[in-house]
Formats: C-alpha cells, sequence, structure tokens
C-alpha cells in the first residue's frame, strides 16, 4: 500500500501561522464548556437586554453618576467635544484617543465631567420616581373632564461602567457580565470586528427579568397524530349561516366583575365608562358612579401617594408589581393612608358629589400612560 506523501514544511509552517493569526484574532473565542464549569457562555447568549436609551441632540446619555455622547457618523473626538461643549484635548486624553481620532457612527464616549443635562433630564430607576408629582401632574382639574397631563422622565437602570483592561476582548467582557457580545457590541457601537481597546470605557447592557423563549423541535413522533385531512369520502359539513345581530351597546364593565374575576384588575367602581382613554388627552378613563359609591383597589398593591390636584381635589396613587401604577381621582373620602399594602377590592375612598359624579381612573406602566381596559378585560 502506496504511503502518503509527506507535508512539505512549507505548508506546515502556512497551516501553523493561519492557526497563529486565528488565536490571536479579537474576534477569536473559543467554546470551552468541554472543558469544565464557569466557561458555558450559553446563559449569556440567552440572556436578554435592555435597549439602550435615545441620546439627546447632542447625543448625551445622562445617568445619575455619569455621561456618555453618542458619536455620529464621521465624527471625530474633536468634532464630537465641540458638539456637546468640552475641551477636545479632555475629552480625548481621558479616553485614550488622539485628538484627531475618528470615531464610528454610534460609538460611545466617555464624558470626563458633567455637561448640561438633557431636556427630559436625567434617566433614573423606575423606584425612583417622584409618585407625588407623578400625579399631580397626570391629573389636571379631573373633576372638570378628567383630562391628564403627561409626564416625559426617562427611566431606566444605570449600566455598570467597565474601563478595558489588558488582554480583555469584547467575548471575555461580556461573559463576565452575562450578557450576549452583541448586545454589548450593539450598545457601545464596537462595530463588526468587535474590537476594543486597553483603557476603552464600556457600557453593560443592563439584564432584564424576561428570558429569552427558545424554540422546541418536535420529534414527529411525538405528540398527537396529525389528523386525516377532508376528502371527497368525507366530505366537509354544510354550513350554517351565522344569524345577523346588531352591535350591542357598550357594556357596564362593573355589572359582573367581582374580585374573583381573571382579569388583571378589578373595576375600580360600579359604572359605566363615560370617557374612554385618550394618549395625551384623558391618560386614562372616567367612569360615571353615584356620589359616596365605594373606589376600591383594582389590584394588589402599597399606596404610593396621596396628593391634590389644582382644584385641591384628592389624588391615590397605588403601586402593583411590576412598577405598574394605578391612580384615583376625583374622590373624597380617603380610607387609607400612605404605605398602606391593599388588596384587589379593598376600600381606598369614595366618589366625589359632582354633576356627575364620575371616577377618573389611570394605569400607567412607569410613567407611561396606558389604555385600562385590557387590564380590566
Amino acid at each position: 500500500m502506496a504511503s502518503l506523501p509527506k507535508p512539505s514544511l512549507k505548508t506546515v509552517l502556512l497551516g501553523g501561522g493561519l492557526m497563529l493569526l486565528t488565536a490571536c484574532d479579537t474576534n477569536f473565542d473559543m467554546d470551552l464548556r468541554r472543558f469544565g464549569g464557569g466557561f458555558d457562555t450559553s446563559g449569556a447568549a440567552r440572556a436578554a437586554t435592555a435597549p439602550r436609551p435615545d441620546p439627546d441632540a447632542r447625543g448625551i446619555i445622562s445617568y445619575p453618576n455619569y455621561q456618555v455622547a453618542v458619536a455620529r457618523r464621521g465624527d471625530t473626538v474633536t468634532t464630537l467635544a465641540s458638539r456637546i461643549g468640552l475641551p477636545a484635548a479632555e475629552l480625548a486624553r481621558f479616553n485614550g484617543l488622539p485628538a484627531e481620532a475618528p470615531l464610528r457612527d454610534g460609538e460611545l464616549v466617555a464624558l470626563p465631567r458633567r455637561v448640561a443635562e438633557p431636556s427630559t433630564g436625567v434617566i433614573r430607576p423606575s423606584d425612583d420616581i417622584d409618585i407625588t408629582t407623578l400625579a399631580g401632574d397626570a391629573i389636571d382639574r379631573a373633576d372638570t373632564g378628567g383630562t391628564a397631563g403627561r409626564s416625559d422622565a426617562p427611566t431606566g437602570e444605570e449600566p455598570v461602567r467597565h474601563q478595558v483592561a489588558r488582554g480583555e476582548t469584547a467575548y471575555s467582557i461580556a461573559r463576565l457580565y452575562g450578557v450576549s457580545v452583541r448586545a454589548l457590541a450593539d450598545w457601545n457601537g464596537l462595530g463588526a470586528a468587535l474590537t476594543v481597546r486597553e483603557g476603552q470605557y464600556l457600557l453593560i447592557p443592563p439584564v432584564t427579568e424576561e428570558p429569552v423563549r427558545e424554540a422546541r423541535v418536535t420529534d414527529p413522533g411525538e405528540g398527537s397524530p396529525t389528523p386525516t385531512p377532508p376528502s371527497a369520502a368525507t366530505p366537509l359539513p354544510d354550513e350554517t349561516p351565522s344569524a345577523t345581530t346588531e352591535a350591542p351597546d357598550s357594556p357596564d364593565l362593573g355589572e359582573d366583575r367581582t374580585t374573583a374575576s381573571s382579569a388583571r384588575m378589578a373595576m375600580p367602581v360600579d359604572g359605566r365608562i363615560t370617557r374612554p382613554f385618550e394618549k395625551g388627552r384623558t391618560d386614562g378613563i372616567d367612569i360615571a358612579a353615584s356620589a359616596g359609591s365605594a373606589v376600591r383597589a383594582a389590584a394588589d398593591g402599597t399606596v404610593a401617594a396621596i396628593t391634590r390636584d389644582t382644584d385641591q381635589v384628592p389624588i391615590l396613587v397605588v403601586r402593583h408589581p411590576n412598577n405598574v401604577l394605578t391612580v384615583y381621582a376625583n374622590i373624597d373620602g380617603i380610607a387609607v393612608e400612605k404605605g398602606d399594602r391593599v388588596k384587589r377590592g379593598d376600600k381606598l375612598a369614595e366618589v366625589r358629589a359632582g354633576s356627575p359624579a364620575f371616577l377618573h381612573f389611570q394605569v400607567r406602566e412607569g410613567t407611561t400612560s396606558v389604555d385600562p381596559l385590557p387590564y380590566l378585560n
């Protein structure tokens, strides 16, 4: 049997050189799972992360403890520094870059000190929102039509700010914090090469509570058998046309709403909705009810604020899990105090007398007002 030809020295050196080049490339990252615990990167790949906040017109993203700037296409450190109002030399020195260094579109640059805050303010965690201020701003003269204002204060978790050390790669940093390398790249504008440099500041995308669902491939032999399709031998049954009915009147959701309802929230008062949700105008719904009717907690929660609108009419805010708030306005006879834990259906107050008498009710996800009906149905 003929022996295989031996590889030439040139072939061996070329193959070895390619392996070394691959190993030295910053994008190279071996899957180390087979070498024992602690190196599994699959969890990081599945971790769901929050999107990066939008910057202001200058490119500034402002957090309580630091600020960053987002570069635009064609920016250098100098042009970015001019736009945000910092000396180019100071910005360059802080980031370990030459003043004329080109920046990638979307690249984050750390600021050595604070500049003027964005008009919308500093991004703060939702739990830091001043609930009393939110409630006061949310309801404007609720007793004369339920018109509400909007709150545009930005919210979000402040990311960890990581300074790249010698020998670190985008992959090793992503693994360190349990996030995907793609999320790290998207947040920091790393580009397709995923290049990082020593001394560079990176923001670590905050991990959300929502897991990424993985598709499950079902074995064809599992589960119920595939039903036999209809054929000429077994024709489809005759269709019976449905009777035409007139559209019903708007239902009174309070008539059959009880604390045992499967809806996420119960109607806070028995009555008919007389004014629907309209984003930026009502920001909630008005529910007609007799003066003195009990206003009840729509869901379990904690009384977060009791304040008054511009006409000194009480407003009550309850905080629920997942940073959901319910707001009750045009009320009197408050039966709870700030900090009280309440259960769904517990009495909070009474409907204020008026012509007509009604409750103004809002649901807010953080600072954003949403239509209450999906919660009530």
